[in-house]
């Protein structure tokens, strides 16, 4: 009978350690689309054994209402926009992290750390910043733009495409009024709203994803979007031009944190540290087109993509924070009458 027993409880314990061993095995990595190269995924398993399930989201708001549903359980690693984060971390949906177990965490730059999102700098690691900036095409575009208002000029008319993120466009509206990004006052987001209709008749394609082949196909001559299809843009084409708006600059960071549930946090901290080499980290920021973030890996970008993935220095620069409940219904009511009118 002992030694049954024993059998039994031998039998036990590897049924329990099976799963376990195989979850260990694979990390669910939840982001947008384009953010690693396959070589990173590929470099990743055969360094550790670890197969990443990529999956992915459109919007911030989808993966925090994914969060919410899962208790944070599902996802082993999520990399989010700031202002998402911040929403993140109050709810307690992600855990801090144990620096001690990511050797390359000093290859961050300070500069992207100890932001509103994480003010401690407990939860997050950055992965890419990028800021709200303009391209067109001079060889069709008989327009010198040098701000956001300069895109209403009916010499655009039908000819500009921009993305669908509310904050970004309704704070483009916002500064070209010379107001914040981050304005509490209602009159100024309605001021903004009246101001985003009277652009509709210049805007063709409102989406947040590959305006940057429509730039090189021709289907539009000028564009707002975001910095990694500025990138791959102006690598491609050099003839575009690029515009920092005269109206100031919106910033924004793109960080990593683990849910508090996740079921392979050790992966987790693996794979951070991996992409945390500094010549792994300069690929990434390569294939991605996003600001580096990590000073270490600075020196390992290849020339042809240095200027446009080392940030610049800007002396108006302003990050999208969120806001108070009234000015951000405000912001929520002038979107969606802007998105009708466009038939989106």
């Amino acid at each position: 009978m002992k030694k049954v027993r024993l059998w039994m409880l031998l039998a036990f314990a590897v049924c329990s350690l099976t799963p376990l061993s195989a979850q260990n095995k694979r990390l669910v990595l939840y982001t947008w689309e384009d953010m690693f190269p396959q070589d990173i995924i590929d470099g990743f398993k055969q360094a550790t054994g670890i197969e990443v399930v990529y999956k992915t989201f459109e919007f911030n708001e989808d993966m925090l209402t994914e969060l919410e549903i899962t208790e944070g359980g599902e996802y082993d690693l999520v990399i989010a926009d700031d202002y998402i984060i911040e929403f993140v971390v109050a709810e307690g949906l992600a855990r801090k992290l144990d620096k001690s177990r990511m050797r390359n965490f000093s290859n961050i730059n300070p500069l992207f750390q100890y932001q509103f999102y994480d003010p401690d700098n407990e939860y997050t690691v950055p992965y890419g910043a990028g800021i709200q900036t303009i391209v067109y095409d001079p060889a069709k575009v008989k327009l010198n733009i040098t701000g956001f208002g300069d895109l209403w000029n009916s010499a655009l008319r039908g000819r500009l495409g921009i993305t669908a993120n509310y904050r970004v466009i309704n704070g483009m509206a916002l500064k070209a009024l010379g107001k914040s990004y981050n304005t509490e006052n209602v009159a100024d987001i309605n001021a903004a709203g009246a101001k985003l209709n009277a652009l509709i008749p210049n805007i063709r394609i409102f989406r947040d994803l590959n305006l940057d082949q429509a730039m090189l196909s021709g289907e539009i001559s000028a564009a707002v979007m975001y910095t990694g299809e500025v990138t791959r843009l102006r690598v491609s084409n050099p003839q575009f031009k690029e515009v920092y708006p005269s109206e100031g600059i919106g910033f924004g960071i793109q960080a990593a944190f683990i849910p508090r549930r996740a079921p392979n946090a050790e992966g987790a901290y693996a794979f951070l540290n991996y992409i945390l080499d500094p010549e792994r980290g300069a690929r990434c920021f390569e294939y991605s087109g996003y600001y580096c973030t990590y000073s270490a890996s600075e020196p390992y970008i290849d020339p042809q993509y240095r200027e446009h993935l080392i940030l610049p220095h800007f002396n108006d620069f302003e990050m999208i924070e969120n806001l108070g409940q009234e000015a951000e219904n405000a912001h929520v009511r002038i979107w969606r009458t802007f998105r009708s009118a466009l038939n989106q």
